[in-house]
């Protein structure tokens, strides 16, 4: 009998709002062991970037930015607070898209995201503050996994998570700003289908599969899940970060 694959996914329950300093994948573990949520070798962990962003001190007080005269005038031409466009250039590379209400940057990560990702929603105070992407996602992904493996002895792969929308889509998705311990992207080029078609261009964005998976649960809303546990997924393929997964200036129509 040929066995059926399958994916298991668990919100983990009863995480507290993070403030700074916060050991969150010790809040994750314990947590976890408390729901009766046991973390194996293989598994996926999906933290959301705003626990992560919090703890490392990312939320910024917006009576202390002062916007410079390319935020005001930039904030004039999208209705959009100076003081939020001043964070978001701070943290962009350049605007790809500007109009009333909208405004798409690349972030200095290589991102080409709304806003920068600077974000005020689930956030204490958020008429006053706004919180910044992780400075170094993929890096906190590989310190969370390290932290684990110290911990437990166990090896897991770790997804940084944030949403996204798309320009031909309506809605967000989760896609993964940072990772650790699993393929990013997995190259299906030279591979053959049912058919036994070769494959030339295909590649499966992985990460962001997972991330969008754990979204599922973790919600954007008032969920209070910023962690998911994933187990089944198949981690064999090469490991990336997600840094891989932006795609290549030179490769872009669009951006």
């Amino acid at each position: 009998m040929t066995c059926a694959p399958k994916l298991l996914a668990y919100a983990i329950p009863g995480i507290p709002l993070i403030q700074v300093g916060d050991d969150i994948i010790g809040i994750i573990i314990d947590k976890a062991d408390a729901a009766g949520i046991q973390l194996c070798s293989g598994d996926a962990l999906v933290i959301s970037s705003k626990i992560v962003s919090k703890s490392s001190g990312r939320l910024v007080a917006l009576d202390g930015v002062e916007p410079a005269a390319v935020a005001r005038a930039l904030a004039a031409e999208t209705g959009k607070d100076p003081r939020l466009v001043e964070l978001i250039l701070r943290e962009s590379r350049r605007v790809s898209r500007k109009r009333l209400g909208v405004l798409v940057t690349e972030h200095r990560l290589g991102l080409v995201s709304a806003n920068a990702g600077v974000d005020q929603s689930n956030i204490e105070a958020g008429d006053s503050m706004a919180l910044l992407l992780p400075l170094d996602p993929d890096g906190a992904a590989r310190d969370f996994r390290a932290r684990v493996r110290r911990r437990l002895g166990i090896d897991v792969a770790v997804i940084i998570s944030d949403t996204h929308g798309r320009p031909f889509r309506v809605g967000n998705v989760g896609v993964a700003i940072g990772a650790a311990g699993l393929p990013t992207v997995k190259d299906l080029r030279g591979q053959r289908d049912l058919y036994g078609r070769m494959f030339e261009v295909t590649q499966v964005a992985f990460a962001d599969l997972v991330a969008s998976a754990a979204h599922l649960l973790c919600g954007e809303a008032d969920e209070g899940l910023p962690a998911v546990l994933l187990r089944g997924l198949d981690l064999s393929a090469p490991h990336g970060r997600a840094a891989d997964l932006n795609r290549a200036a030179e490769h872009d129509l669009y951006r």
